[in-house]
């Protein structure tokens, strides 16, 4: 299970995270593909809010079919195509990770792969 500290010396951290995450010789990594906004047939939501909400949900997913839980993410890190975005992602991201603050970092990008992305998250996690 990582650990998390926010060491002194720096400043505080502006939202939900931790400055430093580690995980022991020994422990399990996970990296995840980079999930997005679609449903688990597939379907592609249309608003910020559905694909954030879908995103999160199938990282909640992935945890939960390796026996892992949010509480084991070290790393999150989330690209949206918007700064007006960043709401819809913290909401959706307490929804499905609760009140863990891995370390993360978050950009705003042109694009994703496909133009209907809005959102994607890529995740790494230990056992």
């Amino acid at each position: 299970m990582p650990t998390f500290s926010n060491p002194k010396g720096v400043a505080p951290p502006l939202g939900p995270y931790s400055h430093c995450a580690v995980v022991k010789a020994g422990s399990d990594v996970f990296h995840f593909a980079g999930q997005v906004g679609a449903s688990p047939d597939g379907t592609v939501a249309k608003t910020i809010e559905e694909q954030a909400d879908y995103a999160f949900a199938n990282v909640a997913t992935l945890l939960n079919a390796n026996n892992l839980a949010p509480a084991n993410l070290v790393k999150v890190l989330i690209y949206v195509t918007d700064r007006a975005y960043h709401d819809a992602v913290i909401i959706a991201r307490r929804k499905h990770l609760g009140e863990t603050d891995p370390a993360p970092a978050t950009f705003i990008v042109c694009e994703l792969a496909f133009p209907e992305l809005m959102i994607e998250i890529d995740v790494t996690a230990a056992s």
